[in-house]
């Protein structure tokens, strides 16, 4: 599978995320499964990036034109799509991705949860979407996604469109559906 990690570019944040995705990374690649990724040399994504190529596993980053000029673009990366803007590359990574895992972020995190599921929730595709709960980080947006259900805003549910691990065990029984 071609897995999408959506996450922080951001060093300042608890270390233990540090850890918890190199474990994801590591077990995404001793399993045949490649990630998409924003492109980035820091953060979440350069750590899941590292660790999937340790395994030996692919990583295809999708990089704004911005971001290399920076001089942010990933040494993890094996497959560099080069796209114009944040829009185009969200367009891209759901085009290649089977499945999307989305890891402590902030606002650019936010951005990427909310296209995917608005995008499958009028029909666009039906990829699901996985909120890594580590350490309870998701919680005040569980709470306000069941907030906005109760409040009859949210068609159906919104569990039929985004999933919650709490650790790797609760991932790998949510991928092995895929």
């Amino acid at each position: 599978m071609k897995v999408c990690i959506f996450c922080s570019a951001n060093e300042q944040i608890d270390p233990e995320f540090f850890t918890l995705t190199e474990e994801l990374g590591l077990w995404l690649a001793e399993n045949g499964h490649s990630i998409v990724f924003g492109g980035v040399n820091m953060g979440l994504m350069e750590c899941v990036a590292k660790a999937t190529k340790k395994a030996g596993g692919r990583t295809i980053g999708v990089v704004p034109s911005i971001i290399e000029k920076r001089g942010r673009l990933s040494d993890y990366v094996d497959v560099e799509i080069r796209c114009d803007n944040l829009s185009d590359r969200k367009q891209l990574m759901e085009a290649r991705s089977d499945v999307f895992i989305a890891l402590p972020g902030g606002l650019g995190t936010l951005d990427e949860i909310f296209t995917i599921v608005a995008s499958a929730t009028i029909g666009y595709h039906e990829k699901p979407l996985i909120l890594y709960n580590m350490k309870g980080f998701w919680d005040s947006l569980i709470v306000l996604l069941d907030d906005l259900q109760a409040k009859g805003v949210v068609r159906g549910s919104w569990q039929q469109y985004i999933k919650v691990a709490t650790c790797l065990e609760d991932l790998k029984a949510l991928l092995s559906v895929q």
